[in-house]
């Protein structure tokens, strides 16, 4: 029985016959076309112009060569890998009739020679045996993305923005800081209002004022993080403003985060964007798609582990680290907090970090669950509904 939303191989019988299939290698300046077309002996392959325009009217001259071959072209299915051209493509070629699915590199195997060769045409070869595995609906030669519409892909550029901006506050903070250090100055708290003006008063551990070209970078450093600021609170209102309009399910969704005590409105509204708001059919596949799945290595009697496999969202993944860290502060009386105090209790560090993650993932679990039956975990403190 096929699972729901399995996306690991077709459910879609394939007619090879009648179907064209073509895969393509994307790079900044060229795409790499190879297909296989019925009635053609040879695998053809086309280096093109980055434009769909120029693709599509290579599928349509491959589909007349099929024709003129005496095979009636019935199904048109391209297949490119996720990347930096991200999905706009899959979204056009199905608006113009055609199937496309995007694939997850991390998915196909790869030769594990030390210095295996690596071309465009090798790794095209790799991604149409994979894909054509896919199409005969056998399992495990490769994973399709779920391609967004263009507004849920739009929905997720306010939180991201919004994390990138936070970065970059940190890094400035860190590098004021350090430029301070530097010269003997502990004492000045770049982040509070009218730090600037105290920069004059300073005084280096030697006694001196500050050099002016340093206290010029200063100054410019503290204009970059007053001017992040002012987005990050345009960033917060823009979100409050979508909240209010967006549907029902959504709003109910980031509600019952919300209520969760250590969980803030940032946070909350991140999960449901990224996460929650996908249909995930199962415990492990949420765990999965955040990346907080293990990566054992066994061999005969040798078992041992070797981390996080990596391989899903990162911002998910980081969130939810730096949220379960936050829970051992606010949630100290949840099953889960405790259940990680009794495997943490002989204090080793190496122990506690790795039984941080183990808490993110089960924490990511239950708050799917949360969102989605309603089950509130054992133990869990929720503000009143406001």
């Amino acid at each position: 029985m096929s699972q729901f939303n399995d996306q690991s191989r077709s459910l879609v019988a394939l007619d090879q016959d009648s179907t064209l299939i073509a895969v393509i290698e994307m790079s900044q300046s060229s795409w790499l076309v190879g297909g296989l077309v019925p009635g053609l002996a040879r695998e053809p392959q086309k280096k093109l112009s980055p434009e769909a325009a120029a693709l599509l009217a290579l599928l349509e001259r491959w589909r007349a060569a099929a024709t003129k071959a005496g095979r009636a072209i019935a199904r048109v299915c391209v297949a490119y890998e996720a990347g930096r051209d991200g999905f706009w493509l899959a979204r056009w070629l199905h608006a113009q009739g055609v199937e496309c699915y995007v694939i997850h590199p991390t998915s196909i195997a790869v030769s594990r020679e030390h210095r295996r060769a690596k071309t465009d045409r090798l790794d095209l070869e790799l991604i149409k045996r994979a894909f054509l595995g896919w199409l005969r609906g056998e399992k495990k030669h490769c994973s399709m993305a779920a391609v967004p519409s263009l507004e849920e892909e739009d929905a997720r550029r306010l939180n991201r923005e919004r994390q990138s901006l936070t970065h970059e506050a940190s890094r400035i903070v860190n590098r004021m800081k350090a430029s301070l250090a530097r010269l003997g100055i502990r004492n000045l708290n770049v982040k509070l209002p009218g730090a600037a003006a105290r920069l004059e008063r300073q005084r280096t551990g030697e006694g001196a004022a500050l050099p002016p070209l340093t206290r010029a970078e200063l100054c410019r450093e503290m204009a970059r993080l007053a001017l992040i600021r002012v987005q990050l609170k345009e960033i917060d209102a823009v979100r409050q403003a979508q909240l209010r309009h967006a549907p029902a399910a959504y709003r109910g969704k980031v509600k019952a985060l919300s209520q969760v005590y250590g969980l803030g409105a940032a946070t909350a509204d991140m999960l449901t964007v990224e996460v929650f708001s996908r249909a995930l059919r199962d415990r492990r596949a949420v765990a999965r798609y955040a990346g907080l799945t293990g990566a054992p290595d066994e061999s005969g009697k040798k078992r041992r582990e070797k981390g996080l496999a990596r391989a899903g969202n990162a911002r998910v993944r980081h969130g939810m680290i730096q949220l379960a860290w936050r829970f051992l502060k606010f949630q100290p009386d949840s099953a889960l907090v405790r259940w990680y105090r009794a495997q943490t209790a002989s204090g080793r560090s190496d122990i506690r970090k790795a039984m941080i993650v183990a808490l993110a993932r089960k924490l990511l679990v239950a708050l799917w669950r949360l969102t989605t039956t309603g089950e509130v975990p054992l133990g869990l403190r929720l503000q009143p509904a406001g």
